[in-house]
């Protein structure tokens, strides 16, 4: 803001004081400091006048700069005086000074013309006045003209007068009545002095002519003529016409107008017609030089007699000034956090003009967030109206008009063009307030997932963002593990493989953040979803395909059309269509006999079984799931078509394995079952011939227990009957040394049998719901009974280790032998 003080300073100085002369303390008289004068780069406005002085901001003093002339500056004005403003920023600080111009006397009392020649009548009478015009002093005050003097004479005494501006000028009077026979010509000397120390002088020679009688001087009809012209009249405007008649007749009547005014910037301006004693106009007339002009006219007879009389001409004043706009100070860039009423710039308007025409209003574009006030004389502040926001107006051209009260009204205009400095308000933004992006699985390290976008409003480092990521948890491992961000594009890279089976989807934190300080910042959340491949064919869990004993569906041969035979079990880890399973029967020892549903696996029958069929049958089930490209899993099933045990025994005996199953496996049990069987020859022989010699004394022997080996698939669950197959089964066998097969009884589970097949023996297990003894009657003697059991109970003890074997070898099948 600019601060205006209420008392102004005034120096005097006399006139043509030399190029670094003294004027002043400026600082000690305005109680600035030298520091503050330094630090608001003090000045001095002086607009377009001279610049006449000088500041001396080191010293604080003011100094005159170059040589002034008060004549030259104010002419006749007195006292004469010129102004200027010393201005400091940072605040704005305005300090008028005037320094008042004082008179030295330099100049000597001129005269217009050397010799002054007058004619004069000897008849003239005494008391007859002779104007003698007036010297030019360009000095004021007691160095101007004080006083004329005649040189001594018997005939003439000087008067002198003084005109209402203050000229003084000379009459001589005649004191005596002359005689042209005596003295036909006379020489005076007319001086002119001032009143200055020394005192000066100027001096005009008078030669007079004695001409005969004309005892009649020319007189002006009015003492006084008034006028007025208008400024900028053109050559030849009329002004006024002035008149003096003489009493005399003939030549002697005969009157002649002059201009007797010494100043030659009058005589340039007008003229009077010498018959006439019309004025006219030959120059240029400016109101702002001259607002009024006094004019000397004179009227002279043949005789030499003259009289005088005063022009006063009033110049109108016209509107041919515009205002004048001066930008003294001006602040630009401004920052945008600037409060309401802050002083942007400080101008200085003039109009050389007078009254309406030179008073001037100030103003601009309304829809402009500023306001014009004025401080001191014909100077204006241009304030702020409002908070500035960069971001919706980075810069404001204002246009300033000065126009006056003319008519018709001049104007002129300047234009300051000012920029608004950015300040950091604004945080970024991102263009979505949430992002989702997609993303297959099994990509590759590396690969782009998605950009963010962020904009920050602000301008240049306050507008620069860079993207983060914020420290967050995916599955327990910073989120860093898994993407990474380029801080500078906002690009999001994939670090590592996904795997949707894994992982379906995470989120993530960004955040923006711009370059300014203290810097904003905004977060934005991002969506990851992982989506599926086909990338794991179907699982079979059932039936369990192992290298374990065969297992085999059993159907009787009463068995009607639809009549369910097993179900093919599979999952697939995919989702979507990818985990859409089909089944399909690939190959089977009669594809007349049965179908598998395409959607649910069910492997049922399509006609009447019949007492043709074979005995074994094999069905190879080809399971695909729906992804592109499918993948797909094939199951091979085992149907017994029989109504009894030894018949599907005989059958499946020579079952062999499948592939998967160990070739060494085979050998090594085949390698036990000899050792077995050998040991087991031995013993029976020996203990029969113990047997028979103790007979009468052998003791009550227990019935064995014959060992059950309950099968369970590998991950299938029991469901309590409430599943597609039961599990559970219990089985207790009974060997005699009659037969190679024995005889077996078995509860079926549900409508439903299933077999296990063990090619390398003769035995057969049958599952069922709850253990059952079968071995009812005894068919052989109690040593024989004993014998069978030591043997089950050797054979038990091999298959427990073969179990053992093929699960430390499969993992997926799980036997438990339990022996009494």
């Amino acid at each position: 803001m600019v601060q205006a003080v209420d008392c102004q300073i005034r120096y005097s100085i006399p006139e043509e004081m030399k190029k670094g002369s003294f004027i002043g303390n400026v600082a000690q008289d305005l109680g600035l400091d030298l520091k503050r004068l330094r630090s608001g780069r003090a000045r001095i406005l002086t607009g377009e006048s001279p610049q006449y002085t000088e500041l001396k901001t080191d010293k604080g003093i003011l100094v005159v700069n170059e040589r002034i002339d008060r004549e030259q500056l104010c002419g006749d004005v007195t006292p004469c005086s010129f102004s200027f403003e010393i201005i400091l920023e940072n605040p704005i600080e305005l300090h008028r000074v005037i320094v008042e111009i004082l008179d030295v006397n330099d100049h000597n009392p001129t005269f217009k013309n050397t010799q002054i020649h007058l004619e004069i009548s000897e008849s003239a009478t005494v008391g007859s006045r002779f104007d003698l015009g007036s010297a030019y002093d360009p000095d004021v005050g007691v160095n101007s003209l004080q006083n004329y003097m005649l040189s001594s004479n018997d005939n003439f005494v000087l008067k002198q007068h003084s005109n209402a501006d203050g000229i003084k000028f000379a009459e001589m009077i005649l004191q005596k009545q002359l005689d042209r026979e005596m003295h036909p010509h006379l020489s005076l000397k007319l001086i002119a002095v001032d009143g200055g120390a020394p005192q000066r002088s100027g001096t005009v020679n008078i030669d007079v002519t004695v001409l005969d009688a004309n005892d009649n001087a020319p007189v002006f009809n009015q003492a006084v003529y008034r006028a007025a012209v208008i400024e900028n009249a053109p050559i030849g405007t009329y002004i006024t016409t002035v008149n003096a008649s003489d009493a005399d007749s003939g030549s002697n009547c005969m009157v002649t107008y002059t201009l007797s005014d010494i100043k030659e910037v009058l005589t340039d301006i007008f003229s009077i017609d010498s018959v006439s004693g019309k004025i006219t106009v030959v120059g240029e007339i400016d109101f702002e030089k001259d607002k009024k002009y006094e004019l000397r006219v004179g009227a002279k007879d043949q005789g030499g007699l003259n009289d005088a009389s005063k022009v006063i001409i009033e110049v109108i004043d016209v509107n041919d000034n515009a205002p004048v706009i001066n930008v003294m100070s001006f602040s630009s860039p401004v920052s945008e956090d600037v409060p309401a009423g802050t002083t942007i710039a400080v101008i200085n308007v003039k109009d050389a003009d007078s009254d309406k025409n030179g008073q001037i209003r100030c103003s601009m574009d309304s829809r402009l967030p500023f306001k014009i006030q004025s401080s001191l004389t014909n100077y204006y502040n241009l304030l702020s109206d409002i908070v500035f926001d960069r971001e919706t107006t980075p810069e404001y051209n204002i246009t300033i008009t000065a126009t006056d009260s003319g008519a018709p009204p001049l104007s002129s205009a300047t234009t300051l063009n000012l920029k608004i400095s950015d300040v950091n308000d604004n945080a970024p933004k991102f263009t979505k307030q949430s992002y989702s992006a997609n993303i297959i699985e099994n990509n590759e390290p590396g690969v782009r997932i998605f950009t963010v976008s962020a904009r920050d409003i602000d301008w240049n480092q306050n507008a620069r963002v860079s993207y983060f990521l914020e420290d967050t948890q995916v599955s327990g491992s910073p989120v860093s593990t898994y993407v990474s961000i380029n801080s500078e594009t906002g690009v999001l890279h994939a670090l590592r493989p996904f795997d949707y089976e894994q992982i379906k989807h995470f989120e993530l934190v960004v955040k923006a953040q711009d370059g300014g300080s203290p810097p904003l910042s905004s977060n934005v959340t991002v969506k990851i979803m992982i989506q599926d491949q086909n990338d794991n064919p179907p699982q079979v869990l059932y039936p369990v395909q192992t290298g374990g004993p065969l297992v085999a569906e059993m159907v009787p041969r009463s068995a009607d059309v639809g009549y369910l035979v097993t179900k093919v079990v599979a999952v697939d880890v995919d989702s979507g269509q990818n985990a859409w399973l089909s089944y399909k029967l690939q190959k089977a020892t009669d594809r007349a006999l049965f179908e598998v549903g395409l959607q649910n696996g069910e492997i049922r029958t399509i006609r009447q079984v019949t007492d043709k069929d074979v005995v074994k049958q094999r069905l190879t089930v080809v399971v695909e799931d729906n992804g592109q490209p499918s993948r797909s899993a094939t199951v091979n099933v085992n149907v017994a078509v029989a109504d009894s045990f030894p018949e599907v025994l005989s059958e499946f005996t020579d079952f062999t394995h499948d592939k998967e199953y160990n070739d060494n496996l085979t050998f090594y049990l085949v390698l036990a079952l000899a050792v077995v069987s050998f040991l087991f020859i031995t013993c029976l022989v020996v203990i029969i011939s113990v047997k028979i010699y103790r007979w009468r004394q052998s003791r009550i022997l227990y019935h064995p227990s014959l060992p059950v080996i309950p099968y369970y698939p590998p991950r299938y669950s029991d469901t309590l009957g409430s599943g597609t197959l039961q599990h559970v089964y219990n089985y207790e066998v009974c060997r005699t040394t009659d037969s190679r097969k024995s005889d077996c009884k078995f509860g079926r589970a549900a409508s439903q049998n299933v077999l296990m097949m063990d090619p390398s023996s003769t035995g057969t297990m049958q599952r069922m719901q709850s253990e059952k003894n079968i071995l009812d009657e005894p068919d052989s003697p109690l040593q024989v009974r004993t014998c069978w059991r030591r043997y089950w109970s050797v054979w038990a003890a091999v298959d427990q280790c073969v179990a053992e074997e093929a699960r430390s070898r499969t993992s997926l099948n799980s036997f438990h032998i339990r022996a009494k």
